[in-house]
């Protein structure tokens, strides 16, 4: 009927102007699939893109087509519900600098399986919102600095099956170039050396999606050690591609294991201990909640003595950083043990051990005891050389107290002679016997003013070079009779 033709042309109206493809939105181009805001021209023989395309389309696939360059005007109006485009395998070896400018909410761009050999200067830095990047199996060997600039989103970037030689470090070192990147594919490129110390220090959430397998490693215990401590820590960047982690031996015809180096010759690599921390008396350090737990809820340590850590500033010696971290101020001996870190992430928990050891003694302890063994020694010496001097440069003995000039020959006075050899003077002495004293008596003069039997007078002192003279003989014989009776 009229009524029923009329009803129809207008539900036919009122679908074309409520679908995104009526007049006002545009019409699907040739050979595309339109459904929705997807615009997908998969396989279409294209060797440029589309146009025009409607301005809501949000998921636009040109994958599997001809479309070698891609120009800055390839969107001539603004796109700006676009978050997704796909354009893989493609044979697309150019694209402009400017090719991104229409599409600033981009949060998917798949360029794989194309023939880039570069990533130019800021190529992407238009897209401030991405979230996922594929580049793999293409012809890359150059990434300039610059490529990922702006990217502060960027969660996921694809490298893989490539040409590059050089590890782009600058893209995770300090996490300021990607803040956000939590998967990097490096693999089956031509890296023939990794900055391991550096890779070492990265966090663990980072290198659990870290792809390195495929590449001409050269061999050496570093990188088994960074291997080795991926499969402890389970990574699976390690787990799943335990097979194709290998490296060259200088002499092997064929690439190795990784994991295969422990205790084989030529290296003898053998595994670094996990989490083993030491210090000395008196110093600091911060123990890493080294976690692979991304979106941590809330975290906590417990000390070797049972302490709960559980506030960021703690209290006493024992401090938890804004990080996750621990700080231990002026170890202690009793600090040393197994610190646990219990870590709440969204979907699961873990918990890590760190064994801290702490040596007894401070960090300047060994040049401490290294000097004062040094000064013992020293002290020692000179206690040997001043008994020495004591033994050996004592007063002199007998045949040395005479002078230098030959001693005057004995008098013919028989009462002389008599008297000087029952009674020797300071002159005359034992040989081998030592010299002794030779002051006056205390007790004073004697009989007739002179000194007393047993004194003998005080020497006068020398004059001249000359050598002292002896007391004269006359009186010594004079002292001796004064109080000796003759018999």
């Amino acid at each position: 009927s009229a009524m029923g033709g009329v009803g129809v042309a207008l539900a036919w109206l009122l679908l074309a102007l409520l679908s995104p493809w009526g007049a006002a939105g545009g019409s699907c181009p040739p050979r595309c699939v339109c459904a929705s805001n997807i615009l997908s021209c998969s396989q279409a023989v294209l060797s440029a893109v589309p146009a025009p395309l409607p301005r809501f389309t949000a998921v636009l696939d040109l994958s599997h087509n001809n479309v070698t360059r891609l120009r800055a005007d390839w969107a001539p109006g603004r796109l700006a519900h676009l978050h997704a485009l796909l354009l893989s395998h493609n044979g697309l070896s150019f694209v402009s600098t400017e090719a991104f400018a229409h599409v600033p909410h981009l949060r998917h761009l798949d360029l794989s399986s194309n023939r880039l050999r570069a990533l130019e200067e800021n190529l992407f830095s238009d897209l401030a919102e991405l979230e996922v990047l594929l580049l793999y199996n293409n012809e890359i060997s150059s990434v300039d600095r610059t490529a990922f600039e702006n990217l502060a989103r960027l969660r996921k970037l694809y490298l893989g099956q490539n040409r590059i030689a050089r590890f782009p470090l600058e893209l995770l070192r300090d996490g300021s170039r990607l803040p956000q990147l939590a998967l990097l594919d490096l693999s089956a490129n031509r890296l023939r050396s990794l900055p391991v110390g550096e890779l070492q220090a990265l966090p663990a959430w980072l290198r659990d999606r870290l792809y390195l397998h495929g590449n001409p490693l050269a061999c050496d215990c570093p990188l088994f050690q960074l291997v080795a401590r991926g499969r402890r820590r389970r990574l699976s960047a390690v787990m799943d591609f335990q097979e194709e982690l290998r490296c060259l031996l200088p002499a092997a015809p064929a690439p190795v294991g990784i994991l295969a180096l422990a205790g084989r010759q030529p290296l003898n690599c053998s595994e670094a201990r996990e989490a083993v921390l030491e210090g000395h008396l008196g110093d600091t350090v911060t123990l890493s909640c080294d976690t692979r737990l991304r979106g941590v809820r809330s975290r906590h340590w417990v000390t070797p003595g049972g302490e709960r850590v559980l506030e960021e500033g703690g209290n006493g010696s024992a401090a938890l950083l804004a990080n996750g971290s621990l700080q231990l101020r002026a170890l202690r001996p009793e600090d040393a043990g197994t610190y646990a870190c219990w870590v709440a992430g969204p979907l699961l928990n873990e918990t890590l051990y760190v064994e801290l050891l702490v040596h007894n003694f401070t960090l300047h302890g060994p040049h401490d005891t290294l000097n004062t063994a040094y000064t013992t020694l020293v002290g020692c010496i000179l206690s040997v050389v001043l008994v020495l001097i004591y033994l050996y440069l004592t007063p002199c003995r007998c045949c040395c107290c005479r002078g230098a000039e030959k001693p005057p020959a004995p008098r013919d006075d028989s009462i002389n002679s008599s008297v000087l050899s029952a009674t020797p003077n300071h002159a005359a002495g034992i040989p081998g016997e030592p010299c002794r004293s030779h002051s006056a008596s205390a007790t004073g003069p004697g009989q007739n003013g002179r000194f007393k039997v047993g004194g003998t007078p005080q020497p006068p002192p020398r004059h001249g070079p000359k050598a002292q003279r002896k007391v004269s003989d006359p009186d010594s014989v004079s002292s001796v009779f004064s109080d000796t009776p003759i018999v």
